[in-house]
């Protein structure tokens, strides 16, 4: 199982500015939980998302001599993919592609083709610099805007990636409307394609949903979980109103339920549930 906790996630759309201090203190909390990945920040234009404008004096602030977790920063384009590269204590970045036209002018100003181009010279970045590129399929399940979308379409961008060493794709479900059923087809169908590659979940979800969600997922093959403590977040370019992120103590619920180990220090992942009532006010 691999869990990655999203402070960034659950940060970036917070109605007021988290000061750089209370971030900093609630992820060195969050890597002593024994968490993967924990995706912490994000090198964006701070007129875009501002509040992650202090992504680089966060990671300076941070202690990650005696953690396993490993820090993840997201990017949108050459400059950023260059400016978290810089970061030896970062090890992946992480590219929003989306399935959509519509959302990915939304997310990142560029079309699909556009957006392509950028992967690619952000995935030539990782490699000189010893960086592993993430790549996020957005509306990965379907998008409320009506542009196409099927099964072989899902395949098809996930073939390309592979075709340029992505080894770690992560399918999102950004508005939080995709059914067990489409999340159960999608996981199947990619994980039995493509072996050799990391297929992750990014979920959207409300709290009655997101259970089934992990279980249609989880079914299908998926060992890699996106999260965020309390279902914090959502994009803030999908809609109007978020539709957060699945909560961290919901895929442990499932976990224990199933008696699957998750490997985290459980007395210290309660403790950054209460530590996060001081940093999401």
């Amino acid at each position: 199982m691999q869990i990655v906790e999203c402070p960034r996630d659950a940060m970036q759309g917070w109605h007021s500015f988290i000061p750089t201090q209370d971030k900093i203190k609630y992820i060195n909390e969050l890597l002593k939980v024994g968490f993967h990945t924990i995706d912490f920040g994000s090198f964006v234009s701070p007129k875009a998302i501002p509040q992650m404008k202090d992504t680089a004096e966060v990671l300076a602030g941070l202690d990650l001599d005696n953690t396993k977790s490993e820090l993840l920063a997201i990017v949108a384009n050459l400059r950023g993919a260059n400016d978290a590269a810089e970061h030896n204590e970062i090890k992946y970045l992480g590219f929003p592609l989306s399935l959509s036209e519509t959302f990915q002018l939304r997310n990142t100003n560029k079309s699909i083709k556009e957006a392509k181009e950028s992967l690619k010279e952000i995935q030539d970045v990782c490699q000189r610099n010893n960086k592993i590129l993430v790549t996020y399929l957005s509306m990965g399940f379907g998008n409320p805007y009506n542009d196409p979308y099927n099964a072989d379409y899902l395949l098809e961008f996930t073939r390309e990636l592979e075709q340029i060493g992505v080894s770690i794709v992560s399918l999102s479900d950004t508005v939080g409307s995709a059914s067990p059923e489409e999340i159960k087809q999608a996981f199947e169908n990619t994980t039995r394609e493509f072996p050799d590659i990391t297929i992750g979940a990014h979920f959207h979800s409300t709290p009655d949903k997101a259970l089934e969600k992990i279980s249609a997922a989880y079914d299908a093959g998926c060992r890699r979980f996106d999260s965020a403590i309390r279902g914090f977040g959502g994009c803030p370019m999908a809609k109007d109103d978020l539709t957060g992120n699945i909560a961290t103590e919901t895929i442990l619920q499932y976990l224990g339920k199933n008696n699957i180990d998750s490997g985290l220090d459980n007395d210290q992942f309660n403790a950054c549930i209460k530590a996060s009532a001081s940093v999401f006010v």
